[in-house]
């Protein structure tokens, strides 16, 4: 017989209910898509052109998903994605760019309780090379701003007087077209700009950017006086975009990226200029005659100086050359 005098019974532990496991089901970017724009509008404040991006960005993301569930997808799919955007020969700020939508996206999934986990919080971001940014000289500038004429350009005096400005003011190119005429002082010779994060700055004006935008204000009266039905309906003469097209419609940034490199090329400027190297030659410009850089930063609107540092590497690249020029040992 055997002997269970030593054995102790097992005590039967209360059952532990694991949660009910969530099935996967296969939501669509059309479902999700206005609430997802509504939250990084509202709710994180970003600018229009930033949310467009993210709008883009996700809906990218999808179109790769393909059979996937989005519910579904483990760290190695994610880095599957972002493999997918390196093969696309994007540009790595594109891709890092593309990264941080979809962590935002997917931050917003966890908070509504969609996805337990957000694994794009264990990605890392791709290296950025701190590209130097390129610049005009002062002298094809002086060539750009005057490229505009009578005899080739039905908007010569409009494209004359945005070209003024951007050099001027620094403004990136969503700044311009979103400048209306209550933000353009000409008397005190000075514009308002709202930047990123609706944060706004006054500029100075050149005498050069007041003279070529009191003609540009003369042609844009007959524009709009000739506008059927009148545009902007309920709005102020002076809450109208300053610039507009030739039937008296805001400009888009796009319209400004193909006036700047129309001209560009008539000059003979490398291809590479785009609006933003505006902005690069006026800070660029400032710095080498001596600008302090804390006033650089905040003409253009910079949050960190970290931002504006870059442009101080540009003018020691002029400063090597000069000393490999003129250094009896360089």
């Amino acid at each position: 017989m055997d002997d269970f005098s030593d054995f102790t019974p097992r005590r039967h532990s209360r059952r532990r209910r694991l949660p009910p496991q969530r099935s996967s089901v296969r939501i669509t970017w059309k479902e999700l898509e206005e609430p997802f724009v509504r939250h990084v509008g509202n709710e994180c404040g970003l600018s229009g052109n930033t949310q467009a991006a993210y709008r883009r960005d996700v809906a990218h993301f999808f179109d790769w998903l393909g059979d996937r569930i989005m519910t579904d997808l483990t760290l190695s799919d994610f880095l599957d994605y972002l493999g997918s955007l390196r093969t696309a020969n994007l540009a790595p700020a594109t891709c890092a760019r593309h990264l941080v939508s979809l962590r935002v996206f997917y931050r917003w999934l966890q908070l509504r309780g969609i996805v337990k986990r957000n694994l794009t919080a264990l990605l890392e971001s791709p290296k950025l090379w701190e590209r130097v940014p390129s610049v005009l000289t002062v002298k094809q500038v002086d060539r750009l701003l005057v490229a505009p004429n009578p005899d080739e350009d039905r908007n010569w005096v409009r494209d004359r007087a945005i070209l003024e400005i951007f050099y001027a003011t620094g403004c990136r190119a969503s700044e311009i077209t979103s400048l209306t005429l209550e933000d353009y002082h000409p008397r005190e010779m000075f514009c308002r700009c709202v930047g990123k994060g609706d944060k706004e700055r006054m500029v100075p004006l050149g005498r050069g950017a007041v003279d070529a935008c009191s003609a540009w204000l003369a042609v844009r009266a007959e524009i709009l006086d000739r506008a059927k039905p009148p545009l902007a309906a309920g709005k102020t003469e002076a809450a109208r975009p300053l610039f507009v097209t030739r039937t008296g419609r805001p400009l888009r940034r796009e319209a400004l990226w193909e006036l700047v490199k129309k001209y560009a090329r008539r000059v003979g400027a490398p291809e590479e200029i785009s609006p933003h190297s505006l902005r690069h030659s006026f800070a660029t410009h400032l710095l080498a005659g001596g600008v302090d850089i804390r006033v650089v930063q905040e003409l253009l609107g910079h949050a960190s100086i970290q931002t504006t540092q870059r442009y101080t590497h540009v003018d020691f690249e002029r400063m090597r050359a000069i000393h490999e020029k003129f250094h009896p040992r360089s």
